[in-house]
């Protein structure tokens, strides 16, 4: 494992230069593998120890990186020692990389990369990862795919190193919305249709309202007062409401399972209707609550207090916003799940809504709200159907599946499957998941649907090519536990190159568990399988010496589980057939 090189290098680092090992921990990172001849497996930047106020600074990097070179002596574990400019390379014993990468397989497989002394510098705990968040009585529109995909991945990640996870799906389930929806659907609403596609029906309601709405005065004011009878609690309101969140939530439930998406808990705005009373009392006990000359209420946000930052809390009429909440939400969040982080997965346009919301629980004294982050993403461009109309999310997942079942049905490779539909569907759906974590999750993309499904770019297809090959290769010849084998027989330049980036695997989670970005595990998923293709056809299993056979089998089944439990993390459920 890498974090045992990692340890015993920091070990004498720490020998030398009189400080606790875990300060070198963090400061030796793997060598990227390259085309050239590599020989280093990690590598000590002098100037990052002097920037850590690790190693006091004369200045010069180049010669207190060759002072400390001199120092430093080969051992059982490492064989060579060198500089570059400004670092210090480390190369470990061959034998013992193989030893220690591989060792017996199916032993750690789920666990490989996991117990890294990096993840001890990341602070652990319980974290709340609010995504997806659909508004209710609408079906999926295609951009909630990137909230529900980067949440599930956060959770997956989070949870993968050690965190207490609660996924939550806080449904837009409250406000003016339902008030436009509930009139409109006592004027042109039906029981028949609702019942025979109700998201479609609900939305097709929802459109020629708000159509309506704009030059119908009478019919916004129907809309305030369905949605003040809601605020109130009346009775026949209520049970239309009600009606339309358990429709909404259990057709959302259909594709949720689909995508490989669980939750914990299905929250709302609604949950916490009664609870923003409660804020705007205390905002106003706290000094904290002015009125508007308009008569909305508001929190004064500006360092100054001259009101040139503020955050609307009530409208006018005394109605809540989302807001108000929002803020309710994660203040009863934080009294009954005590989480130490909580993170919010929307899409970019509502930052200004969550610097407001943190800034607005700090001013009440709630210090945790500096441990609660958003993460804001772009927007998807030119994601369009065949037919080019709008795009629902399950339209998106139907044409992805059937376009990549029309590939492996072309496909010279494509193995015999019990159920191919759900393998093209599971394929496609990786196909999707790697398209969008590639660039920065901020950044806006433009959707490709043949680039995305290409079997030989770098691409979710391929990640599952890789894996299903893997697979095949596993299950016709063994898994390379059978015989013990001489590890001298796994020294080619392929075997140590696949090693070398295995070595990697910690450092990317523990980066992405930083920074909350997939793109660098997608990236060394992709790397790894570029890898693996160059050794399958390098080093062959089938008609070698039995010893190498077992030993090269030890490799690929040992990659295999880091591929599987990569995509695992990405939210990608991998197939084994394809």
């Amino acid at each position: 494992m890498a974090c045992f090189f990692r340890r015993h290098i920091a070990s004498k680092l720490s020998q030398i230069l009189q400080q606790p090992e875990d300060v070198f921990i963090s400061a030796l990172s793997a060598v990227p593998v390259s085309n050239k001849q590599q020989t280093a497996d990690f590598r000590l930047s002098i100037g990052t120890l002097f920037k850590d106020g690790i190693v006091p600074s004369n200045g010069d990097v180049q010669s207190q990186a060759e002072a400390l070179l001199n120092e430093l002596k080969q051992d059982r574990v490492v064989e060579e020692v060198s500089t570059g400019r400004g670092v210090i390379n480390f190369r470990v014993h061959r034998k013992l990389l193989v030893q220690k990468m591989l060792g017996p397989c199916g032993k750690d497989d789920d666990t490989f990369g996991l117990n890294s002394e990096l993840f001890n510098r990341l602070e652990k705990g319980r974290t709340l990862v609010e995504f997806g968040s659909p508004n209710i009585a609408k079906r999926f529109h295609a951009g909630h795919l990137r909230s529900t995909i980067i949440g599930n991945f956060i959770a997956n990640l989070k949870q993968s190193i050690g965190n207490d996870v609660i996924r939550v799906n806080y449904l837009g389930d409250w406000g003016m919305q339902f008030g436009m929806l509930g009139a409109g659907f006592d004027r042109y609403g039906s029981q028949e249709k609702l019942e025979e596609n109700p998201l479609q029906h609900m939305f097709d309601v929802y459109v020629q309202v708000n159509r309506e709405a704009e030059m119908n005065e009478d019919l916004r004011h129907a809309a305030r007062d369905f949605f003040r009878r809601l605020e109130h609690h009346e009775g026949k309101a209520m049970a239309l409401w009600q009606h339309f969140r358990e429709i909404s939530v259990k057709e959302y439930q259909q594709v949720y399972n689909r995508l490989g998406v669980h939750y914990d808990i299905y929250s709302g705005e609604s949950f916490h209707r009664v609870q923003t009373q409660e804020v705007v009392q205390e905002l106003q006990h706290l000094g904290l609550l002015k009125i508007t000359e308009k008569g909305t209420a508001v929190v004064d946000l500006s360092p100054s207090g001259d009101m040139s930052s503020y955050s609307t809390v009530l409208r006018s009429d005394g109605t809540s916003l989302y807001i108000t909440r929002d803020i309710a939400a994660a203040m009863d969040r934080k009294e009954k799940y005590t989480f130490h982080e909580m993170i919010y997965v929307t899409d970019k346009s509502q930052e200004n809504h969550f610097h407001q919301l943190f800034q607005v629980l700090l001013a009440m004294g709630h210090s945790w709200a500096q441990r609660c982050r958003h993460v804001p993403f772009g927007l998807v461009q030119g994601m369009k159907t065949r037919h080019g109309e709008v795009i629902f999310l399950e339209d998106v997942l139907d044409e992805a599946r059937a376009r990549m079942l029309h590939n492996m049905s072309l496909s010279k490779t494509t193995k015999e499957m019990d159920n191919p539909e759900d393998t093209a569907d599971k394929v496609a759906i990786s196909a999707l998941i790697v398209q969008d974590f590639k660039g920065p999750l901020e950044a806006d993309y433009r959707f490709d649907w043949d680039r995305m499904l290409q079997a030989k770019g770098d691409t979710g297809v391929r990640l599952q090519y890789t894996h299903a090959r893997l697979c095949s290769l596993v299950h016709l010849q063994g898994n390379g536990q059978e015989l013990e084998f001489d590890h001298s027989v796994l020294v080619e330049p392929r075997t140590i190159s696949i090693l070398q980036h295995l070595l990697h695997y910690d450092e990317v989670l523990y980066r992405s568990a930083q920074d909350l970005q997939p793109k660098h595990l997608v990236n060394f998923l992709i790397k790894l399988c570029h890898l693996v293709a160059s050794a399958l056809r390098d080093l062959p299993v089938k008609g070698s010496p039995p010893n190498v056979a077992q030993a090269r089998l030890q490799l690929f089944s040992r990659t295999c589980s880091v591929l599987a439990n990569g995509m695992r993390i990405l939210g990608i459920t991998p197939v084994d057939k394809m």
